[in-house]
């Protein structure tokens, strides 16, 4: 029988980099994907700075980079035209070294991050393979997959499910849903834009209009989105023809100008999987969790999930830390998915008002402040609530180096003392290699340390987690203790570091 460390289930984008994180970690991988191509038409549109960040440490934030524009607003407005809510992402990058806002075309994403995966000789991936069943036991699961040559089995420490909203590893481990109860019926339609224009606007715009809810979004250059919300006693056959989408796109272009590539009816949810980890199986993604795409973090949270899970369980894997540590990953991810999952339903319900007497009195209420003060910065995210001590929580800046270098990438997913001085840093932690990296600000001037600096206060070192989270700011000898604990336990008090 074949054996690995991790098989996962589902080559989308949260598998793939969850593949990438691993295997560069030096544990062996296993993805098989029940399709042999990637999608070839846009699904996820908004990627924010940090989950553009994480991805290019999985290998796929520069291929999208090159075909990707910024919203230069994010605007709720009524029937009338009238501003309800609106966001302005900043115009400069963020300290993650990204833009706040890219809109983006996933399938030049999964192209790239499929590369990257396939180039890292600790993976293997397995296309036209679909996972059918398993055991797990007491030191890790057996994996059934039909593919090709027939059925067979594979042995690995843990199965990890990146498989999607109908998850057949969450339905094979019996894992219900938490249902927030709020979902609502859509077309999208995805359009490419005639006689070389790259963009109709550079606004995101969601028309809160009783008479039918609308959202227009700029996507990568050269396409546009339209979703129009089904109304009472329609059906999907209704909206679809070529006279309806011409019709419904209309007000807002004319469709003539643009060229239908994909439509399609969804229906979007706001759960939550019950558990996240049952004994050696474990869900990611929207196999985990899935929300209404008001925000666009639907992609974003997945990631993120790779992003936590994947260190965690090389950690393991590696003898380094105990499977208490693994106990964490829903705890810690859980919270920050619901937090911008309410937010999103929150602007959901804003948008998908059909009610004439409802939406006049939410017109009425939101209008109440003047329009400059309706406008407001892009949502700011929670930082992680758990998993950290003192002076921990945020999303670690990065460095940035001469000619477009990012030292960031080559940290890869590995822990790393920040220092305001390379003197502070104890002796006995190695600069290059090993299980933690060393950083001295006072070796990177004028390469984004101010961020660094303003984090750190009067405190001489930070820790920051592999998932670029900072772990905690104090003494570098207390902050070294508490991450061992941390690792052998999976909790981390959150207290001043001595």
């Amino acid at each position: 029988m074949e054996k690995t460390d991790v098989l996962i289930a589902g080559l989308g984008p949260v598998g793939a980099a969850l593949g990438v994180y691993l295997a560069r970690s030096g544990v062996k991988v296993i993805v098989v994907e029940k399709t042999i191509e990637v999608y070839p038409m846009p699904r996820a549109a908004h990627l924010d700075h940090e989950t553009m960040r994480l991805l290019d440490l999985a290998g796929g934030a520069v291929a999208v980079a090159g075909n990707s524009q910024p919203l230069s607003s994010y605007e709720f407005r009524n029937a009338k035209g009238d501003l309800l809510l609106g966001f302005r992402p900043p115009a400069a990058l963020a300290d993650t070294g990204w833009p706040y806002t890219s809109m983006f075309h996933q399938p030049t994403l999964e192209i790239a991050m499929r590369e990257a995966l396939t180039e890292e000789p600790d993976a293997s991936v397995r296309l036209g393979v679909s996972l059918i069943g398993y055991t797990d036991g007491p030191d890790g699961v057996t994996v059934e997959v039909e593919g090709p040559d027939g059925k067979t089995q594979i042995a690995a420490k843990y199965l990890v499910g990146c498989d999607g909203g109908q998850s057949t590893v969450r339905r094979l481990a019996g894992i219900g849903l938490d249902d927030m109860g709020f979902d609502e019926p859509w077309l999208v339609i995805d359009t490419l834009l005639k006689d070389g224009t790259e963009r109709l606007s550079t606004i995101g715009l969601q028309h809160c209009d009783p008479a039918r809810p609308v959202t227009s979004m700029p996507m990568a250059p050269g396409r546009h989105r339209w979703e129009f919300m089904l109304l009472d006693g329609e059906t999907p056959e209704d909206v679809m023809t070529d006279e309806a989408i011409e019709a419904m796109i209309a007000p807002f272009a004319d469709p003539k100008s643009l060229s239908v590539e994909r439509r399609a009816f969804y229906r979007f949810h706001a759960v939550f999987a019950e558990r996240w980890r049952d004994g050696h199986v474990i869900l990611a993604g929207d196999a985990a969790h899935q929300m209404p795409p008001f925000l666009g973090q639907g992609l974003c949270s997945g990631v993120r999930d790779a992003a936590n899970l994947s260190w965690k369980l090389a950690a393991v894997v590696r003898g380094e830390a105990d499977q208490a540590l693994l106990d964490s990953f829903q705890p810690e991810r859980e919270p920050h998915v619901r937090a911008i999952t309410e937010m999103a339903v929150a602007m959901g319900k804003i948008v998908c008002t059909q009610d004439e007497a409802l939406a006049a009195a939410r017109d009425a209420d939101m209008m109440q402040k003047p329009e400059a003060a309706r406008f407001d910065a892009t949502p700011a995210l929670a930082g992680l609530a758990s998993g950290v001590i003192a002076g921990g929580g945020a999303v670690a800046p990065c460095l940035r180096g001469e000619g477009g270098a990012r030292p960031d990438v080559l940290l890869g997913m590995r822990p790393c003392l920040v220092g305001a001085r390379r003197a502070d840093a104890p002796a006995d932690v190695p600069v290059d290699g090993g299980g933690m990296a060393v950083i001295a600000l006072d070796e990177h001037e004028g390469e984004g340390e101010a961020p660094f600096r303003a984090l750190l206060g009067d405190a001489p070192a930070m820790l920051v987690r592999p998932d670029r989270y900072v772990f905690g700011t104090g003494e570098p000898a207390s902050l070294l203790a508490a991450w061992s604990a941390y690792l052998k336990t999976g909790r981390a008090e959150m207290r001043a570091a001595a």
